[in-house]
């Protein structure tokens, strides 16, 4: 991208928003856009968004936030005092608190302790991740479509589509499941789905006739999901400009990838929100825990919300199983592959794919941020 286009394109093409900037949409001004303090909670835009999917006012949006905020602080501390017998935590947001389930009563004090509530279980985390894992060796048929630790019910929960419930390979899925894990059978009705698109003109990035979005970025370039373009396949921004390459990919088995950014177009640290809300400065990356609500920024649906509905979920595309996924029921559209998942300010991860539609609702994936940083070496660009 060329410096000297105008001001309204030069905010379009800051590569690190959280999804990628249409080429139709006016966006604000950056004094507007950004928080006018370092501790505000959000965004006005976040907040807005908060308020229409979840039937908040504004004051109890920013109180959810700082009720999350607390929730992730006790969250570490929680884990730790639980030790062993630590079997996961859930966020409730009726009573704003964070519950941790623990296999062993003795550490219940400790953990109470720490501001967080207590429910005692059978299985302790490590004793359900194992089991996750023996599932994961297995090959799943078309018609299973995940699998994930569910720490409310201390139990991995398998999610198999209707009408393939009586497919001899699935019952034999189940067979070897139910031998490998304490188990519970959903079904369900849908097929989930990567989240790229066909070439949509003025919407950023595009590898060949693919469009999707873009992540967060990192120092040197953004991160985005892996099934979007290989390693040293071509980016092009909305423009058309080249961008970079793609420096790392992965898929299936994960959903992650980064692109190096050159040729005129830089990083800074912001979610865009097109001029349809406010822009998102973006702090850190610290992990929302499940029950939190989060946000999503795509360049096909803009800006929706929901909440972290399970972690280390094991996806089974029909390009094949993707791993360690957080799942949510903010809603995605095709072209939103890559964009980013935020909570308050801290970055979550990159969209992958889902079922449904934001007119209908569903569910969505992404994976998860920080992996990505480690996986590749990379610095999240933060205010």
């Amino acid at each position: 991208m060329r410096r000297t286009t105008t001001l309204r394109t030069l905010l379009s093409a800051l590569v690190v928003t959280g999804a990628c900037v249409t080429a139709g949409s006016p966006p604000a001004s950056a004094a507007d856009d950004t928080p006018k303090t370092a501790h505000a909670p959000a965004s006005a835009g976040v907040l807005a968004a908060m308020q229409r999917d979840f039937g908040l006012n504004r004051s109890e949006a920013k109180a959810r936030l700082a009720e999350e905020k607390q929730a992730t602080a006790i969250e570490e501390k929680a884990r730790s005092a639980a030790g062993s017998g630590y079997a996961g935590s859930w966020f409730t947001p009726d009573d704003g608190r964070l519950t941790v389930a623990l296999a062993d009563r003795n550490k219940a004090a400790a953990v109470r302790a720490t501001g967080a509530k207590v429910e005692l279980v059978t299985h302790s985390a490590r004793q359900l991740e194992t089991s996750q894992k023996r599932l994961d060796a297995l090959k799943a048929p078309a018609g299973v479509n995940s699998w994930h630790v569910d720490w409310k019910t201390n139990k991995v929960v398998v999610e198999v589509q209707a009408e393939q419930q009586g497919d001899n390979d699935v019952r034999r899925f189940l067979a070897r499941a139910r031998n490998a894990a304490p188990l519970t059978v959903r079904t369900v009705d849908h097929k989930p789905t990567t989240l790229a698109a066909g070439t949509v003109g003025g919407d950023p990035y595009y590898t060949g006739n693919v469009r999707c979005s873009i992540g967060f970025s990192v120092h040197g370039g953004f991160v985005t999901a892996g099934h979007c373009g290989g390693a040293g396949q071509s980016v092009s921004g909305w423009d058309g400009s080249y961008i970079g390459n793609f420096q790392g990919s992965s898929f299936p088995d994960n959903d992650y990838a980064w692109v190096n950014v050159g040729s005129g177009w830089w990083t800074v640290p912001v979610v865009l929100g097109w001029g349809t809300v406010s822009d998102q400065l973006v702090r850190g990356s610290a992990e929302a825990p499940i029950g939190a609500s989060i946000c999503r920024s795509g360049s096909t649906s803009h800006w929706h919300c929901g909440t972290v509905l399970a972690k280390n979920e094991t996806v089974n595309y029909s390009q094949g199983a993707v791993h360690q996924m957080t799942k949510t029921n903010a809603c995605a559209e095709p072209g939103d592959s890559g964009g980013s998942f935020i909570s308050g300010d801290q970055a979550q991860g990159v969209t992958s794919g889902g079922w449904g539609n934001c007119s209908s609702g569903g569910e969505t994936w992404y994976q998860p941020v920080n992996e990505i940083l480690n996986r590749y070496g990379l610095t999240l660009h933060t205010a």
